[in-house]
């Protein structure tokens, strides 16, 4: 779920100009069918409860809609699936919306925000002491992914400019735990939970120079739909919406309530209870719509948006042909517009949540 890459960014964007006519044309009527994508992160786990409890049913029948959930192995491929019109929602990064299907010319609009990483990224040190001892060190991470981001606010926020202080090195998320413990020439790393718990407990001498607790709200993870699909079918995100906040409220119930909904969880995520518990612990979940209203239209989400925007156009990915980090417009909950107003392409809806708060659906 965490892994955007400079290449991929490029391939859809020449993707995305051949299909963003069709399917914007496709996407513009009303229907009562839909298809949602998610990938295995703990962030994502409600959205396979709802169906298999049979909570989801309950509220697309409410709407006299279908919705089909379904989990997809590979990340990127999924919001390639987004991009195409095979999907009508996907769970994301962040920052992923805005460097895919957004850059790619899709309008695209994040209308469920599930949680934000609370310590599940982790920048991290077998012999530095502190972020500034980085300078001028190798840093091993999944490059243009949010753990390159998560580098990039550590140095600027201990005082250095960003990562071109450091020299950062790629390498995929399925190897660097493995790399990390064998090679004792890695020193310095950046990645998320499972593997970067696997890495401190596996190297005693690591020490946390930095982890996204530092930057509250800042790795978030959501639902995005295209733009057009949400405005002629509101069935669709209030149905579910609606799902998913029961099943958050169970939940965040605990106990006997919220039993069936964590062992689904943790064997979808091949853990325990224990296991799925250190993954909860460091992932902030908006357990209520009104939790999460308040963060989608608060003036600081628009502050991270900013800096998301700055470093994605940073590191090239807006694709060759953006010339400025204006090139794409971000309209916020409140209507305020950052980047081109004329090329809105990314948009923060929170009127689901909204609704959900206010009783409304």
């Amino acid at each position: 779920m965490k892994c955007s890459f400079r290449a991929i960014a490029q391939f859809i964007l020449f993707s995305t100009a051949v299909l963003a006519a069709s399917v914007t044309s496709a996407a513009a009527e009303a229907k009562t069918s839909f298809k949602v994508g998610y990938t295995i992160y703990v962030g994502f786990m409600p959205m396979g409860y709802m169906k298999e409890s049979g909570i989801l049913k309950k509220w697309a029948d409410k709407y006299g809609i279908e919705i089909e959930v379904m989990p997809v192995n590979d990340y990127v491929g999924s919001i390639n699936q987004f991009i195409a019109g095979e999907l009508d929602a996907v769970g994301v990064a962040g920052m992923d919306a805005l460097t895919m299907p957004a850059a790619g010319g899709v309008d695209t609009s994040i209308f469920l925000i599930t949680d934000y990483s609370n310590g599940n990224d982790v920048l991290m040190s077998k012999s530095a002491t502190s972020v500034a001892d980085l300078k001028d060190k190798e840093v091993y991470l999944v490059e243009y992914s949010v753990s390159h981001y998560l580098l990039n606010r550590a140095l600027v926020l201990n005082g250095m400019s960003g990562v071109g202080e450091v020299k950062t090195v790629n390498i995929s998320d399925a190897d660097i735990a493995a790399a990390y413990l064998a090679n004792p020439d890695i020193q310095n790393a950046a990645a998320w939970k499972p593997m970067s718990a696997d890495m401190l407990a596996g190297a005693s001498e690591s020490k946390v120079l930095f982890d996204s607790a530092q930057i509250p709200g800042e790795i978030m993870d959501v639902f995005i739909g295209n733009t057009q699909v949400l405005k002629d079918n509101p069935a669709f995100g209030k149905a579910l919406t609606g799902a998913w906040y029961e099943t958050l409220a169970a939940l965040k119930a605990g106990g006997d309530e919220a039993k069936p909904v964590n062992d689904y969880m943790a064997s979808a995520l091949g853990t325990d209870e224990a296991g799925l518990k250190t993954q909860i612990d460091t992932t902030f979940f908006f357990y209520t719509p009104a939790e999460a209203n308040v963060f989608l239209t608060d003036a600081k989400t628009g502050t991270i948006m900013d800096d998301i925007r700055k470093f994605s156009f940073d590191r090239g990915l807006f694709g060759q042909g953006a010339t400025s980090v204006d090139a794409i417009g971000i309209e916020l909950a409140d209507g305020t517009v950052l980047g081109d107003p004329a090329n809105i392409k990314l948009r923060v809806d929170a009127s689901y949540a909204k609704l959900a708060a206010d009783g409304g659906l």
